[in-house]
């Protein structure tokens, strides 16, 4: 499947935050009851234990030894309980709303059990999975080449827009130089990637050639296809090189940092090729009943009921998969999913149909090997945005400018108890944040970056020393400029005697609640008093300038967000936080009413090591030392505070092997192929 990059852009991220608002509720679920009686049996005795919530009670009864049973000969049939139901299984999909979250979960689980994946993602990298390789630069399947570029010719410009070169455009040579065409054909540089497909085979016996890839990316490329288009415009040319090599040419100028990714999932042309674009997003053989290259291939779909996959006999990997059958079944409720699973009615249930609120319930069943629970810190993170440079001013929201000493940040986030968040919610199985990235990513600057960690003591000390001081002692700090010391962001007099008083915002979920009421209380021990004010999501979400958050209208915002997204090939998202991303009107320079840099913060330094480690490509050192730098610089200055990692919640039968929860891997079957099931 392609990626399909965009353009870094307001829209986007509102995108990614609302879903995670909307679809990442931890509410709380009442357990089904745990099965009446588990029998466990040994040489001669039968222990019957009568298993409830919280407290196990044995009855002992002896019983005539029994022949070991022969093992089992009988197929293996996985059973995966789901959420909702797929609508479509066709690969090119409209971006799901919140509501349709799940059936795309859903359709993402079976596709991964219909068709190769090609090119998987796991740790915050990316592996061949029917590609002999991921291209590279290092080894000479992707490539920087130099050409001629003339009048008539598309190109990425210098402000990243896709133009037809004429008199007066101006773009980026193959020096590095921005220059203006002026009619003289002038050097650019060009991406060159080569892929080589396995050889792997449709259902129905047919092998899979490159033309099947460029057949896909001509359907994704049609206007009617719900597909962004980004990368489509930026690519030169996709082309065969042989029937399993494929060859793509992005245009002069365009320095795309997830090159390695420019390869179109394979569709069967010589099953779909008689369809009008437009006729697959209906067709049966495109949506409900596909022919993959997968492990599995699909036999029946019951409506509302199941889908019941057997084994592709043409599946290329020898001797995979483990597994005879899969059967997914539509469960809606949870407390049914949950009661099957106990039962062994069904095997796994995937994280779209649990919530973390469940977590005590699994754990205990797990204790009492009953289930496994799986826990795996996600791409998502809760923070604490300060609003450092409101709009239009502190002074509009009648208040000085208590966040603009960026030691008042540093001090925040140290009266934050982050692990006690953790400990209480996320039963101790998340990590801090101390950058926009966690500290697994392959870029993060270990023993580099400034952390700042729980110390009340130490907080104190950096507000007094702003000086922010409790005069009257009634352990409310006071705004007091001619107790700062030669700092000009404040005004003598203007707010003397202020109480350091703050409203912190957030939507109203009552899961949320607890963590920031803890928030409250770390504060109050730093002599600052901040009030609560819970909000809708529509509200609380609203584009500027009505909206609070993207209004930068707010002392406090706690919210989650994304270390990245799928289209950035996990590169950190430092552009999140750039002058140019800051929300408010384009034609005062911002970036919109809903661009991502609520807090208002402005770098220079860090603007310009974003824009560097986003011109270059990944491998180079250029673009690593770009984005350590850039991340030493946030550390320090905090412009917002990362709190911890959310969680992604699965759990399975005891008899299942090889299923595993990955950071960075969306679905949790992306291996479907080696998921075993004991006898």
């Amino acid at each position: 499947m392609p990626k399909h990059t965009s353009a870094f852009c307001a829209p986007l991220c509102k995108l990614l935050l609302l879903p995670l608002l909307v679809a990442c509720r931890l509410a709380q679920v009442d357990p089904p009851p745990l099965p009446t009686s588990v029998v466990v049996v040994s040489n001669t005795v039968v222990t019957v234990q009568t298993v409830e919530v919280t407290r196990i009670v044995v009855e002992t009864i002896i019983e005539q030894p029994q022949e070991t049973p022969t093992p089992s000969t009988a197929e293996k049939e996985l059973v995966v309980c789901l959420a909702a139901e797929p609508t479509s299984l066709f690969m090119y999909v409209p971006t799901p709303s919140p509501a349709q979250l799940q059936a795309h979960a859903a359709a993402q689980a079976v596709r991964h059990a219909l068709f190769t994946n090609y090119l998987t993602m796991r740790s915050f990298s990316y592996q061949a999975d029917g590609l002999l390789k991921v291209p590279s630069l290092a080894d000479g399947d992707a490539l920087l080449q130099t050409v001629e570029v003339s009048a008539g010719q598309t190109v990425l410009s210098a402000a990243n827009e896709v133009v037809i070169l004429d008199e007066g455009v101006e773009v980026v040579t193959a020096e590095g130089e921005t220059a203006v065409f002026r009619g003289t054909p002038l050097l650019m540089n060009q991406l060159v990637v080569d892929f080589t497909l396995e050889p792997t085979m449709w259902a129905d016996g047919k092998p899979v050639q490159a033309s099947d890839s460029l057949f896909a990316f001509r359907v994704g490329a049609d206007p009617v296809m719900p597909t962004d288009k980004f990368l489509y415009a930026r690519t030169a040319s996709y082309e065969a090189l042989g029937e399993r090599q494929v060859r793509w040419t992005g245009i002069p100028g365009f320095y795309d940092s997830t090159y390695f990714l420019n390869f179109w999932r394979p569709l069967p042309e010589h099953l779909l090729g008689n369809y009008a674009p437009a006729e697959l997003l209906t067709a049966v053989a495109a949506m409900r009943l596909p022919v993959g290259d997968g492990p599995f291939r699909l036999v029946e779909w019951i409506p509302g009921e199941q889908m019941r996959l057997e084994r592709n006999e043409f599946y290329h990997r020898a001797g995979l998969p483990h597994l005879d059958r899969v059967i997914f079944r539509f469960i809606p409720d949870a407390n049914q999913r949950l009661s099957l699973l106990l039962r062994g009615e069904c095997h796994v249930l995937t994280q779209d149909g649990l919530e973390l609120g469940q977590a005590p319930f699994l754990l205990e069943a797990e204790a009492n090997g009953l289930l496994v629970a799986h826990f795996q810190t996600g791409t998502v993170y809760e923070l604490i945005a300060l609003g450092i440079n409101p709009y239009p001013s502190a002074d509009a929201l009648n208040r000085p400018d208590w966040f603009e000493d960026m030691r008042v940040r540093q001090a925040i986030a140290m009266c934050i108890d982050r692990q006690r968040m953790i400990d209480e919610f996320l039963y101790g199985r998340s990590t801090i944040m101390h950058s926009y990235i966690p500290a697994m990513h392959p870029l993060y600057p270990a023993g580099e970056l400034p952390e700042w960690p729980y110390d009340v003591a130490a907080a104190n000390a950096l507000l007094d020393q702003v000086g922010f001081v409790d005069l009257d002692g009634n352990g409310i700090r006071e705004y007091y400029a001619a107790k700062v010391p030669n700092n000009s962001n404040f005004s003598p007099g203007a707010w003397d005697g202020r109480p350091f008083r703050i409203t912190l915002m957030t939507n109203s979920d009552e899961v949320r609640q607890p963590l920031v009421q803890i928030l409250r209380d770390n504060m109050r021990q730093c002599g600052i008093s901040v009030e609560l004010a819970y909000l809708s999501t529509s509200e609380w979400l609203a584009d500027g300038p009505g909206g609070s958050l993207f209004g930068r209208r707010f002392d406090l915002g706690y919210f989650p967000w994304k270390t990245n997204v799928e289209q950035t090939g996990f590169a950190p998202l430092c552009q999140l936080y750039q002058r140019t991303q800051t929300p408010g009107p384009v034609e005062q320079g911002f970036g919109g009413w809903s661009a991502p840099n609520v807090s208002g913060w402005s770098n220079a330094a860090f603007d310009a090591l974003c824009i560097q480690a986003r011109r270059s490509l990944p491998g180079t050192a250029v673009y690593e030392e770009a984005h350590r730098a850039a991340q030493l610089i946030f550390a320090q200055e905090l412009p917002v505070i990362p709190l911890f990692l959310r969680l992604r919640v699965a759990a399975t039968h005891p008899r299942v092997r090889n299923f595993s929860l990955d950071t960075t891997q969306p679905s949790e079957l992306f291996n479907l192929y080696e998921i075993d099931l004991l006898p």
